[in-house]
């Protein structure tokens, strides 16, 4: 299967992300941002939602993308370019590491800046804590390093969302006995794996099984 056909079939998700055409730069910026503060990425530019193959001019793309990736994401990100032909039409195949240098943020307008980080196939605003275990993480030792497998606290949070629908940092707490940090970062660290989400856009933050 071609390399092209073979990604599309996949469909978007954490690593994996469709788009007919660049037209804001502040926007992809927070797509390139979440790919580059998680595990990293694939942006096909010239692909519709549904997989239709739309076809774009590459160089055009490219401008306004590591506008993007220079001018809206602090630090800048670096982006990898591949231009894919299939049908006369050409697809622009955008790779973003992961990167050494997270958390990245961006410029959603004057002196405004917000982290994002990949959830399945949504690019998520977090918030300012979420940013801060990123940051400590990355100081301290890769996620493989720190999870070759889940421990005692990590597989009794994967359980209870196996019968629950969700669980809050105060429930997850009481649930091991655990101090709120301790709390806080396996339950980010989680959401990083891509084994639990995070909805923090509610009144309270609260954690679902992915």
């Amino acid at each position: 299967m071609k390399e092209l056909q073979q990604l599309i079939w996949s469909g978007e998700n954490d690593t994996l992300d469709f788009k007919k055409r660049i037209t804001n730069p502040d926007r992809i910026a927070r797509t390139i941002a979440s790919f580059a503060n998680t595990r990293g990425g694939i942006i096909l530019v010239g692909v519709m939602d549904n997989g239709q193959i739309a076809g774009i001019d590459p160089e055009e793309e490219k401008h306004l993308l590591q506008i993007a990736a220079t001018q809206y994401c602090e630090p800048a990100v670096k982006l990898f370019f591949k231009e894919i032909e299939e049908d006369d039409k050409t697809v622009l195949k955008v790779i973003i590491p992961e990167s050494l240098a997270k958390p990245h943020l961006v410029k959603v307008k004057e002196d405004d800046w917000r982290g994002y980080i990949r959830v399945k196939d949504e690019t998520v605003q977090t918030s300012k804590m979420v940013l801060k275990v990123i940051e400590a993480e990355e100081a301290e030792v890769t996620r493989e390093e720190i999870f070759p497998e889940y421990d005692v606290q990590e597989k009794l949070l994967l359980e209870y969302l196996g019968s629950n629908r969700r669980i809050t940092l105060k429930q997850y707490m009481k649930l091991v006995n655990i101090s709120r940090r301790r709390a806080y970062r396996i339950l980010v660290k989680l959401v990083l794996l891509g084994a639990i989400r995070l909805h923090d856009k509610e009144k309270e933050t609260y954690f679902t099984i992915s």
